[in-house]
């Protein structure tokens, strides 16, 4: 079953924190405390979301990381995708992979269309909006409307 991996969840929760912080930075034992994740493992992640360029680094006091971008154009793809790949729920979709058989494949239009889906609700998800205070319940009506805008 399709799964996001765990390098994935981290890098969205460091860059909530990152974002929380925005236009100031944040430190990597700061985010490191605040999310209960290893500082050697988050290291990692936030290298790669740097070289992804979504977020800068600065050593020394008063250094940490800052994003490049308001939170407000960062969305969830814009992370998950330079850690975990193209979005690729079966083979067939994927282009560097293909299939010969798609023209016959009675499911090649469903896992198009819950990829294109998938990738609709990530695309569609902030960090700005993320870091907005809301009640469970604002945050289920949030989540509600942002499946709705993908149909």
């Amino acid at each position: 079953m399709f799964k996001l991996s765990t390098k994935g969840r981290y890098a969205v929760r460091a860059m909530y924190e990152i974002a929380k912080a925005y236009p100031q930075g944040v430190t990597l034992d700061e985010i490191s405390e605040k999310q209960k994740i290893s500082r050697v493992y988050l290291a990692q992640i936030l290298n790669r979301l740097r070289q992804a360029r979504l977020i800068r680094s600065s050593r020394g006091p008063g250094g940490g990381y800052v994003l490049r971008r308001p939170p407000e154009e960062i969305n969830l793809y814009d992370i998950l995708e330079p850690l975990e790949g193209p979005l690729c729920i079966a083979s067939c979709i994927d282009p560097a992979e293909g299939c010969d058989e798609v023209d016959e494949c009675v499911a090649y239009p469903i896992w198009k269309k819950l990829a294109n889906y998938i990738e609709c609700i990530l695309k569609n998800v902030k960090l700005g909006d993320l870091i907005k205070n809301m009640n469970p319940e604002e945050k289920e009506h949030y989540a509600e409307n942002v499946t709705l805008r993908c149909f």
